[in-house]
This record gives structure tokens, C-alpha cells and sequence, in this order.
């Protein structure tokens, strides 16, 4: 799905365009209710089903090589017109838009900080591994640690888990499962997905960005479980916590 812009894209995407079809903060990330909560929880049965320690090892090798496509970003934001992200309970439309939306709203909420509206913009492009072939339900969604017991706040945990191998093995169903406390979110294994193969791919292409931003990629995704695992470390504790939520 393509949409005719001109010399400045995002001018399609502002969040302010259309101020009456604005939807309430309060509304977004409903996991219990609305019109696509069916294809929703599908999505993370299969996500929380086979996402486990051995999958996740298994991608980093399979992609760690950067090895898939060379192209800018820009055209990496065009593939995403061909994605709708399964997962995702608010939107149902290409998700290029979203990267345009995340970029505008940043640049109108912090219009000093140009490095965070460019974030803003790549946030998400890791969800090109689906155009790639991957499944959605390893790329898309909120991701998790693996190699422990699920926390409480990870959604539809109490229905989705259930044939998962991982909960089934002693090493990786405890609370605190292969970790120690206060490890270090570096140390934690988490879930596959679009947030951990942009941070790989920032990090392999050396973005110009302080080296705790790359962090924001990888760490909107994962809210829950922090204070649980202790796993915060100085560098990561020095994102500013509306910063990494603004990514939702």
C-alpha cells in the first residue's frame, strides 16, 4: 500500500493533521477488548509457544551476519507499507505510518532533541525481517526474557504460555530461571524480534548516537520484569524513562 507524498513525507503522518479522529491516550494497548483482539492474542500464542532459549539463539546466528539486505532507511520505512503488524490492538494500516507518527510526535513533544526524532523514525524497522520471510510472531510485539518464569505483566501470560518447552525445563522455570540479579539488561536474553535485531543492526553499523540510546530500541519493549530480574545497570538506568515509553 503506497501513499503519495510529497518532499516532505512526514507532512502525510502528523499527529496533530486530523485533530478529531484523535484517539485517547487512555485507550491504546487494550489487550481485552476491540476488533482485532482475536488476531491479536493469535499472534502472541504463537509468539509465547516458541520463543524460546534455544529459538532465540538460533536467530542471533541465523541473522547476526547483517547479511540479509543493504538499503537506506528510507527504503527500509517504504518496505513497511507492505506491513500490518498482527500485533498491535490500536492500528490496523501499514506501518510505515507508525514510524512517521513516532517521529512527528517526538519532534513536536521534544523539538530540540533531533537525534530522538530520528530514533523515533527507525524505532521499528526491524519488522523488515518479516518481508524477509520470518513469521510474524517472531518479529512483531512486546518482547520478553527467555530462560525464565513469564512475569505477571507480560500480556496474555496466563493463556498463552502453556506448550511452551521452555517452562517444562528446570533450568528456565524458576523465577529468576539461567539469570542472577542485578545482571545487566545486556545479559538478558530476550525475546527475538524486530526491537532486538535493530539494536544487533545499530550496533553493527555503528549509528553516530550515544551509546545508551541504543538501548531505547530494545528496551520500549520491555517494561515488565525489570524490577523482578534487578536487571538494570548504570548505563541503561540513564535512559530517561518517558523517552523509551514515548516509542510505544
Amino acid at each position: 500500500m503506497k501513499v503519495a507524498v510529497g518532499p516532505d513525507p512526514s507532512l502525510v503522518y502528523r499527529p496533530d493533521m486530523d485533530p478529531e479522529k484523535a484517539k485517547d491516550k487512555g485507550s491504546f494497548r487494550n489487550y481485552e477488548a476491540g476488533p482485532l483482539l482475536d488476531r491479536v492474542f493469535a499472534t502472541y500464542k504463537l509468539m509465547h509457544t516458541y520463543q524460546t532459549v534455544d529459538f532465540v539463539r538460533k536467530k542471533h546466528i541465523q541473522f547476526g551476519g547483517f547479511s540479509y539486505k543493504k538499503m537506506t532507511v528510507l527504503e527500509a520505512v517504504d518496505m513497511l507499507d507492505e506491513l500490518v503488524d498482527e500485533s498491535d490492538p490500536d492500528v490496523d494500516f501499514p506501518n510505515s505510518y507508525h514510524a512517521f507518527q513516532t517521529a512527528e510526535g517526538i519532534r513536536k513533544a521534544h523539538p530540540d532533541k533531533d537525534w530522538f526524532h530520528l530514533v523515533g523514525l527507525l524505532h521499528d524497522l526491524g519488522k523488515v525481517l518479516v518481508l524477509a520471510g520470518e513469521p510474524q510472531w517472531a518479529v512483531v510485539g512486546d518482547t520478553f526474557p527467555v530462560g525464565c518464569r513469564p512475569q505477571a505483566s507480560v500480556v496474555f501470560r496466563e493463556s498463552t504460555f502453556q506448550d511452551n518447552p521452555d517452562l517444562q525445563d528446570s533450568r528456565y522455570s524458576t523465577e529468576l530461571g539461567m539469570y542472577q540479579p542485578h545482571c545487566g539488561l545486556e545479559n538478558v536474553l530476550m525475546s527475538w524480534g524486530h526491537d532486538e535485531y535493530m539494536y544487533q543492526v545499530m550496533k553493527f553499523n555503528k549509528f553516530a548516537l550515544p551509546p545508551e540510546i541504543l538501548f531505547i530500541p530494545e528496551r520500549q519493549r520491555y517494561r515488565q520484569g525489570r524490577s523482578r530480574l534487578h536487571v538494570g545497570s548504570p548505563m541503561q538506568d540513564s535512559i530517561p524513562g518517558p523517552w523509551d515509553h514515548t516509542l510505544s
